[in-house]
């Protein structure tokens, strides 16, 4: 009996749609000695990179001062995942550089920031200790269920591979 083939395409839109669910992001760091971090941040989504507006009092933030890369976890709330060993959850490694403060990437993407989460980031924008990461995805994986693992492939990481 042969296996029914995978929709590839129909997977690739499942994981964007999964991934427009969510408005943080589980944060994965290191420091510059190699000791890991993890965390959560709100992010702002432009094309395939993400945003966040972290404070230097973070390890989070200080870890990628100084070693600007780190992997962002979105993963299925535990109370709507069939099964715990399964929860649906994308992967990405990343590149991460921070955007100057005094320059027009930085006031766009604090206008949007701003848009999405209301007036509190007009008072964080104000603060000297918050830095603007730009956090650029390399590579991804994505995971629907048992058996259902897919390397984000492509110039943009919007196909899937079926790991198998």
């Amino acid at each position: 009996m042969s296996e029914k083939p995978i929709d590839l395409e129909r997977v690739a839109n499942e994981c964007r749609e999964f991934a427009q669910q969510f408005q943080t992001v589980q944060l994965a760091t290191a420091s510059a000695e190699g000791v890991p971090e993890a965390s959560y941040a709100p992010f702002y989504r432009e094309g395939r990179d993400f945003y966040l507006f972290l404070s230097e009092l973070s390890r989070h933030c200080r870890n990628l001062a100084e070693n600007p890369r780190a992997s962002l976890l979105l993963i299925e709330n535990e109370n709507d995942a069939a099964n715990l060993f399964a929860r649906q959850r994308l992967v990405y490694q990343c590149a991460c550089q921070e955007v100057e403060r005094r320059g027009e990437r930085f006031e766009q993407t604090m206008d949007a920031f701003q848009a999405k989460f209301g007036n509190m980031i007009g008072l964080l924008r104000e603060l000297a200790d918050f830095h603007l990461y730009r956090i650029a995805p390399l590579s991804g994986t994505y995971v629907a269920g048992f058996a259902k693992a897919f390397e984000l492939v492509g110039k943009d990481l919007d196909e899937v591979r079926h790991i198998g």
